[in-house]
């Protein structure tokens, strides 16, 4: 082969590569400038999603289930945000008490740990909770500093009731989020564990869903889950749930034993004095 030959061809795998790289740089960017739209539109529900639980917040139910969060606990993504983790808790709930729930949604979007120690954990003062959850971290992995992630979340788990229900991070996908994920969940169960709350396994869970599964259980920006991504959410706090409402349930009943204990004996100490003053006022005077 001539050397203007291999000059030639030089040249022409050079253009190819050149064509394919450029080729694929068009494909990103558009795939990336769809993403930015998709989550221009999903960002613009964010005040109708808010709206649809502060108008709920007042609404009491025999039970009361408080969430904290970012904006997954909001349900962005979902199509209505009952479809959320949060919504779709509540009405496990229901189903399986058979009864009302109240539901505190004190979660906004957006949020870190640090936004949720300092703006959501204040509004927990007085507000009763027979059942709480709380995921949030998510939006601190991006830019994930191990030493302040604890920090936080210390300050977070230290400030709720012992029942209250805490979930890792979810599955993130790519090998760079993964290995923050990773870290960050070795400090929510070792803090969690310290403390004694439940965990909800949520990695896992979406983990076991597999990379295919996972991008269609995602919104269109790739971030949020969609209705069938919440499903699989809600699925992971679900035991603890139960655990709980179990709890509840046995509790009360002993309550209610007790108070009915508690009034027989009074009822029974008012019928002996009444007997008493009854043979009293019978007894013939000397």
């Amino acid at each position: 082969m001539t050397k203007s030959a291999v000059v030639v061809r030089v040249l022409g795998a050079v253009g190819g590569s050149a064509a394919a790289t450029a080729a694929g740089t068009y494909a990103y960017r558009r795939f990336m400038k769809r993403r930015q739209g998709a989550a221009d539109v999903l960002n613009s529900t964010l005040p109708v999603n808010s709206k649809w639980w502060r108008e709920r917040f007042a609404r009491e139910g025999a039970l009361n289930y408080v969430a904290l969060g970012d904006s997954a606990a909001q349900g962005i993504g979902a199509s209505k945000p009952w479809r959320s983790y949060v919504g779709r808790i509540a009405a496990h709930m229901r189903r399986t008490t058979h009864g009302t729930v109240g539901v505190k949604n004190l979660s906004v979007a957006g949020a870190t740990t640090h936004l949720c120690r300092l703006n959501q954990l204040p509004r927990l003062v007085d507000l009763p909770a027979d059942v709480m959850t709380v995921s949030i971290g998510a939006n601190d992995i991006a830019d994930f500093t191990p030493k302040k992630f604890e920090k936080n979340i210390r300050a977070i788990y230290g400030a709720l009731p012992s029942h209250a229900i805490v979930a890792d991070m979810p599955f993130m996908v790519l090998p760079d989020l993964e290995r923050k994920v990773a870290e960050a969940n070795v400090i929510v169960r070792r803090v969690a564990d310290e403390l004694g709350l439940a965990v909800a396994p949520l990695y896992a869970t979406t983990r076991k869903q597999g990379y295919v599964r996972t991008l269609r259980n995602s919104a269109a920006d790739l971030f949020h889950p969609n209705d069938d991504g919440y499903r699989v959410w809600a699925s992971a706090f679900y035991p603890a749930i139960d655990a709980r409402l179990a709890r509840i349930a046995a509790e009360r009943t002993a309550a209610d034993v007790t108070a009915s204990r508690r009034v027989t004996s009074v009822a029974a100490a008012v019928a002996e004095r009444a007997q008493g003053a009854s043979a009293a006022s019978s007894t013939p005077s000397p």
